[in-house]
């Protein structure tokens, strides 16, 4: 078995990860063996320190001669037990020293010469002076002590989501990937309206929801109001975006008619795509109605007015100044445009901004260059819708 080195839990020898924590067990630079404990070693009982021995010189030293005097009388000896000198053993004699030599150590019986030799009496027996700092031990950790197991354990459990290889039930990392076995719950996917802010945080139930609820329902009902009295505005603004950023392209009506029309200067002629020919109204007040096969959206026409482009002959004849649009729809609604025209020669472009268009009138309202019985001329009339 392998000891985990963080938490100490039992693994297999196969395992590459704790089953626990899921430390990597590879960094264990010590073998591990499996179903044996490993016995501490013994600890070396303290030696006891030798005996400090007497120096033979001191031994053999004389005792100073007294003076010349009345011998003292001889001091009283102890009792002596007699069975203690019989045990004690009588030392060998020690032989003079030669002068010149130094005197060499006593060796003790058993001890050979070799031995250290022990630290003197009086620095053995110093104890009257202060005691100094002692350098503290070194700690020693203490030695793991492997759990034993009683047979090899089978992994029989799921396999692992990330590498597939089967675990233990117990374990909570793989063995062979350190990835998590117990995969939390997935929460359910939320609906697209829940993705939107702020309808995407999730809540705690029942945290302002009721509020949120009707906050909600306030604003759907006053967009619906909103839409239905502002719809006419809004559709408007809506179609002008779209004609401003569509194309056009020009309609041409399946019928024209006037309500009156000079010799020679019929109502065709304002349709036909020539201005060297126009329609002449006789008086003021005279109208050009064109009409369309199917509604379209009209956003513009353009009318050239006079009877010639060439200046000489443009100021030589009359031409509208003013005039009236009357624009009929589908639903049978007219809508009424008053336009003024530019006194020069070319094109007049009117825009529009009107749907499902069935027929167009042009009413002639002012005119410059009358007299003479000369009519007032219209060169041509081009319809635009949108594509």
């Amino acid at each position: 078995m392998r000891s985990c080195p963080a938490c100490g839990t039992a693994n297999g020898e196969s395992d590459d990860f704790c089953g626990n924590c899921g430390s990597y067990l590879g960094w264990s630079s010590e073998p591990v063996r499996r179903g044996r404990t490993r016995e501490p070693e013994p600890v070396p009982e303290p030696v006891p320190a030798p005996e400090p021995a007497t120096s033979p010189a001191a031994r053999s030293e004389p005792d100073p001669v007294p003076e010349a005097g009345p011998a003292p009388e001889p001091a009283p000896r102890p009792a002596v037990n007699p069975a203690a000198e019989a045990e004690a053993p009588a030392r060998p004699p020690v032989p003079p020293v030669p002068p010149g030599r130094p005197t060499p150590a006593p060796v003790r019986p058993g001890v050979p010469a070799s031995a250290p030799t022990p630290p003197s009496a009086p620095e053995a027996d110093r104890t009257d002076g202060p005691i100094g700092a002692v350098q503290p031990a070194r700690p020693v950790a203490r030695r793991p002590v492997v759990r034993p197991v009683a047979a090899d354990e089978a992994p029989d459990g799921p396999p692992c989501p990330a590498c597939g290889t089967p675990n233990l039930p117990g374990r909570k990392f793989c063995r062979r990937c350190a990835a998590p076995l117990q995969v939390r719950e997935q929460h359910a996917a939320l609906p697209w309206w829940r993705t939107v802010w702020p309808f995407r945080r999730r809540v705690r139930g029942g945290s302002g929801r009721a509020l949120r609820r009707t906050l909600l329902v306030l604003a759907v009902a006053g967009l619906v109001l909103a839409g239905f009295l502002f719809f006419p505005l809004g559709r408007y603004a809506y179609e002008d975006v779209r004609d401003k950023l569509g194309g056009t392209a020009e309609i041409s009506p399946i019928g024209v008619s006037a309500s009156a029309a000079a010799p020679g200067h019929p109502a065709s002629a304002a349709i036909d795509g020539l201005t060297n020919k126009y329609w002449g109204a006789p008086a003021l007040g005279a109208s050009l109605t064109c009409s369309f096969g199917t509604p379209f959206r009209l956003v513009g026409i353009v009318v050239h007015t006079g009877v010639s482009k060439e200046p000489q002959e443009f100021r030589r004849g009359a031409r509208p100044t003013r005039a009236d649009l009357l624009v009929t729809t589908e639903d049978g609604k007219v809508h009424r445009k008053a336009v003024a025209f530019n006194d020069k020669p070319g094109k007049q472009t009117v825009r529009m901004g009107i749907s499902d268009v069935r027929s167009v009138e042009l009413v002639l309202r002012e005119a410059a260059g009358q007299g003479e019985g000369r009519p007032v001329a219209v060169g041509e009339v081009e319809f635009f819708r949108r594509t």
